[in-house]
């Protein structure tokens, strides 16, 4: 099939996960109830796009989606303290104060982390031929992504960049998949998305209308799971095998 576009996730998509979970074992042991509290609100929020209906309950802006998920944190963080009776939960300055620290610690001290982290072999070669056949290259991740990509050396080649928070909406929602179409202005069965996760990239896209490829580790591609893999569209290991499958 000839893909009008082609976007990718960026978190163990474009590099290998383990290179990042290494580095993250030292601020994970020094920060883990935080970033535990994290991980379960985003959780909470993915759930909260597929239980609410009602237009005036859901998350559509970026800002309105960081304090969500900071009350969401303070909320756990109160629970799971043993101190709980010192949290406020519901006090404004404290969900700031969460949010402020989210942002320092997360999405900013996380993107140090990527100067010494490289991205996948032969990732450069297949996105510059892709780019070389007029084929647009996207990137959608749960994430913001410019320093990353700055530090991963392959910035400045995107037609577009998208950040599910700012639309409001976490993978595997469709929401954001539909934002990526109508920004390339392409109908989705012409968008071949690449992911790594299946739950989030493969089956997201999948309902949104997109065609998927899955990328696995090396040990686990050599390990086949049928049954999800069929409902991908593709399934690859190495950057190689995604080139001769879009450009062949």
């Amino acid at each position: 099939m000839n893909y009008k576009a082609v976007a990718f996730d960026l978190d163990g998509t474009l590099y290998p996960n383990h290179r990042l979970y290494f580095r993250l074992i030292p601020f994970f042991f020094k920060n883990s109830k935080f970033l535990l509290a994290f991980g379960k609100a985003r959780d909470r929020l993915r759930q909260k796009n597929k239980i609410e209906d009602k237009i005036e309950n859901k998350v559509h802006e970026s800002a309105l989606f960081y304090r969500v998920q900071a009350q969401y944190m303070s909320e756990i963080l109160k629970k799971d303290s043993p101190n709980s009776d010192n949290l406020d939960s519901d006090n404004l300055y404290y969900i700031e104060e969460i949010e402020k620290k989210t942002e320092k610690m997360i999405y900013r001290g996380w993107e140090l982390l990527f100067k010494k982290i490289k991205p996948f072999p032969h990732i450069r070669e297949t996105l510059d031929s892709m780019r070389e056949k007029g084929i647009k290259l996207a990137l959608l991740s749960d994430f913001p992504p410019k320093a990353k990509l700055e530090y991963l050396g392959i910035d400045n080649i995107w037609d577009l960049e998208l950040c599910s928070e700012v639309i409001g909406r976490l993978k595997p929602d469709s929401l954001p998949f539909q934002a990526l179409c109508k920004a390339l202005d392409l109908p989705p069965a012409e968008v071949l998305y690449v992911g790594n996760s299946f739950p989030y990239d493969v089956i997201g896209a999948k309902k949104a209308g997109l065609k998927t490829a899955w990328i696995k580790p090396k040990i686990t591609y050599f390990l086949p799971d049928k049954k999800r893999e069929s409902q991908a569209d593709f399934v690859f290991f190495d950057y190689r095998q995604l080139h001769k499958f879009v450009l062949s």
